[in-house]
């Protein structure tokens, strides 16, 4: 690896927290440079592409960590409750226990959405349509299974939300708790249904 691709890898996961802390626009070039330890020259030769090359490259490295660690063993793993319980887990330790903000919620949220809206549909998509195969492997039908996986999404994301807001991490902890037995099919029904 030449010292251009082994500085760009140990930028991804700095620039990924500028990201996160100051959104795509907000993340000015003396920011990103000044928390990666880069130069300007050093950061376009990591970077060609500039900022957006950047956001790509730290996109890149979420949806790898994802499709790994989230939605492979939601698709494939031949136990669906172990792998949504491994979700729940996985998910709360990514997002640090409600600590960590949500970048690709972020960017959907401000005007990164129109610049990178596929990645972003993507993520969320992806995310959704794993549960919701792990979900009906498990005993939903597929419409439940459907709607179950898309009020989870929803929730992780609206859970990180109020975390933030309330300056109350462990809001993210009790909305997950409370997801549990939605994901259960031997106990989640909802009322009324």
């Amino acid at each position: 690896m030449s010292k251009a691709e082994t500085a760009r890898e140990a930028a991804i996961p700095v620039l990924a927290e500028v990201f996160r802390e100051h959104g795509y626009e907000g993340a000015s070039l003396a920011l990103l440079g000044n928390r990666t330890g880069l130069g300007k020259g050093s950061l376009y030769h990591a970077f060609p592409g500039g900022k957006a090359e950047m956001a790509e490259a730290v996109l890149d490295a979420i949806e790898a960590w994802f499709e790994t660690r989230i939605y492979a063993p939601l698709r494939d793993e031949p136990d669906p409750r172990a792998a949504i319980d491994r979700m729940l887990t996985e998910t709360d330790a990514y997002f640090r226990s409600g600590g960590r903000a949500c970048l690709v919620g972020a960017f959907a949220l401000t005007d990164g959405r129109d610049r990178f809206a596929l990645r972003i549909a993507r993520y969320f998509t992806g995310w959704r349509d794993a549960l919701a195969a792990a979900l009906t492997r498990a005993g939903f039908g597929p419409g439940d299974a459907a709607d179950r996986a898309e009020e989870v999404v929803s929730a992780i994301q609206g859970g990180l939300v109020l975390a933030r807001a309330l300056d109350d991490p462990a809001a993210f902890g009790r909305m997950l708790a409370r997801l549990r037995p939605r994901l259960d099919p031997s106990g989640g029904a909802a009322p009324g249904r």
